[in-house]
């Protein structure tokens, strides 16, 4: 059972060696370094049984002054392989890590929202930091110390039977229960590494999600209660580490115990055979030297046992990160999508539910169309639905039923990166990168002249403000736009967005923090862009979507109304509800509005 499970302990680890296989030559060159320094590590007691038996007790000088200069030749040129065997193992770890994070990092960015949905900040950055990190110490512990301690152990063996067989027998017994107390201790410490990571996890969770959010927790005065949810999460993360620790303690102990009872052994099975005659002082004194050869590798790979455990643990949770599918794939045929004009998107009898989050349909049986270069906005409430269909034109979700059709092609037919070169996208959730303004608006053009740039701000409304600021176009746009206003960071990502001239243009709820008379600009600015692109808006304020073509009315998931905002007035109770709460009763016909009481 054991060995089962140190097989399937393993098996991540064996599968992260392809990021090694381009290094191999280093890597072997490493090995050939530590092989060699391994043989004159043993060449070394063999060299001072020789200076003791023919030397000392021969009482020949010039051998002794040979056989000292000799040993110290070895350990010269034992250093200088020591130092080359460091280098090759630092470069080599320090390159499979570089290409370990990269690739997490690239596979992170084939993850769907689904995939990101199960996945929080905190976890993916403990990831790219401390489970490569820890990757990374395992290898280079392996090319130089974790490969050298088994062919030290092999060759004091070897040299040890040579030496005395009767006296390495008695050894035997005493390393075989070594070498299972490590393979135990080893099996246990990896699950224990496992939850210590989880622990991290948390703790970066509750840090990266208190950085993000420092502003509404001082807003709030929640500083006391963010301060007790990272205590928390810090005090377990330190009590796992703190039980790891104590249990990887008894390991240095129980060999070092097992060390002295070997020495202990040495010299009294190998004095009595001294007395005997049948060994000199040079052999017991070599036969204690790789006694302690072949223990002390023991010891070492004891303390380094944590670094084992925590890399192989880590190894385990990087290999479920690159082996993760993405949910949304390219199908084996998809074709390319080329839109020589404005599109027209339709709803076929559309359903739709969040995988592993609710069984429950956000979307229940939509249908509807937009017509091409016209506008269509989805009104409702919060919790009707709205965002989650403005996400399934792009395909950032595929739909549980029916399905969403561009030009009469399913959008899953057709590849991810021709779908999204021909839709331009204004979140809900407006993020902005650390750069300059210019940066920002050409964000999806790099190519884009400065007349273009000015352009779509302009369309935005945003070309005002970023005149007034210090260096206009240059000036300074701090991580997520935090030295921006909430209305400033929507212009610039609709700015963004327009760049793009796309032929389709999704806006959610993106001028919501803008005033009414900025919006009204905006609208102005778009309709001047007449029908090149079909457009779906996604609003809660009712003044966002009178000009629409078509208003879709969500309720519960379902299309209760569509139509113009004239018609709806008309028509649709859910609407004129809508309309009344933010508008009051002015604009509704005569019959439609409230009679006074008396």
């Amino acid at each position: 059972m054991r060995y089962l499970a140190a097989r399937r302990a393993m098996s991540p680890l064996r599968k992260l060696v392809r990021f090694a296989k381009p290094y191999w030559g280093k890597s072997s060159v490493a090995l050939f370094l530590l092989a060699t320094l391994v043989v004159f590590d043993l060449s070394i007691p063999r060299l001072i049984q020789r200076l003791i038996d023919r030397g000392i007790l021969g009482h020949d000088r010039t051998l002794v002054l040979h056989t000292s200069l000799l040993m110290l030749a070895v350990s010269a040129v034992s250093i200088v392989v020591a130092v080359g065997n460091n280098n090759l193992s630092v470069f080599v770890g320090e390159s499979v890590a570089r290409d370990l994070r990269e690739a997490v990092f690239l596979k992170i960015q084939t993850f769907s929202n689904g995939n990101l949905d199960r996945q929080n900040t905190g976890q993916l950055m403990v990831r790219l930091t401390s489970d490569t990190g820890a990757v990374q110490r395992l290898l280079q512990i392996s090319l130089r110390i974790g490969t050298r301690a088994p062919l030290l152990m092999l060759g004091s063996l070897i040299l040890m039977i040579s030496t005395s067989p009767a006296l390495a027998l008695t050894m035997l017994p005493l390393l075989l229960i070594t070498s299972a107390a490590i393979v135990f201790f080893l099996i246990k410490m990896e699950p224990m590494f496992r939850v210590v990571q989880l622990r991290l996890d948390r703790m970066n969770a509750v840090l990266q999600e208190n950085i993000a959010g420092i502003r509404l927790v001082k807003a709030f005065v929640r500083e006391g209660f963010e301060a007790k949810r990272f205590e928390s999460s810090n005090r377990a993360y330190a009590e796992e580490s703190a039980k790891v620790m104590q249990f990887s303690a008894l390991m240095p102990a129980t060999l070092t115990l097992c060390v002295n009872i070997g020495v202990v052994v040495v010299i009294w099975a190998g004095g009595v055979q001294a007395v005997h005659g049948k060994l000199s002082a040079g052999q017991i004194v070599a036969f204690t030297n790789y006694l302690m050869t072949t223990m002390t590798p023991l010891v070492m790979m004891t303390l380094l046992s944590g670094v084992w455990a925590s890399g192989i643990a880590s190894a385990k949770r990087l290999d479920d990160v690159l082996s993760a599918i993405p949910e949304i794939s390219d199908a084996p045929d998809a074709i390319t999508l080329r839109l020589e004009s404005a599109p027209r998107i339709a709803f076929e009898r559309v359903s739709f539910a969040y995988r592993g989050i609710s069984a429950d349909a956000v979307l229940k049986d939509v249908g509807f169309v937009a017509e091409p270069g016209r506008t269509v906005a989805i009104l409702g409430a919060t919790g009707a639905g709205k965002s989650t269909l403005a996400k399934l034109i792009p395909r950032f979700y595929d739909v549980s039923q029916g399905r969403v059709t561009i030009d009469g092609i399913d959008v899953r037919a057709v590849s991810q990166d021709s779908l999204l070169a021909q839709i331009a996208i204004v979140p809900q959730e407006t993020l902005l990168f650390s750069g300059t303004v210019r940066d920002n608006i050409s964000y999806g053009q790099p190519t884009a002249s400065e007349a273009q740039v000015v352009e779509a701000a302009r369309a935005a409304q945003a070309d005002g403000f970023i005149a007034d600021m210090e260096h206009g176009y240059d000036s300074r746009v701090e991580q997520r736009g935090a030295n921006l206003s909430g209305g400033q960071r929507q212009r610039i990502a609709l700015a963004r967005a327009l760049l793009l001239k796309p032929k389709i243009l999704i806006l959610d709820d993106s001028t919501s923090a803008v005033d009414v008379e900025t919006e009204t600009h905006i609208q102005r600015a778009l309709a001047e862009l007449g029908h090149a692109q079909t457009r779906v808006v996604v609003a809660q304020r009712i003044s966002t979507v009178l000009r629409a073509d078509k208003i879709i009315v969500l309720d519960e998931g379902r299309v209760v109304a569509e139509g113009t905002h004239a018609a709806l007035l008309r028509s649709s109770q859910v609407y004129r509800e809508i309309y009344v709460s933010q508008l009051g009763s002015a604009g509704l016909p005569a019959l439609e509005r409230p009679q006074a009481t008396l």
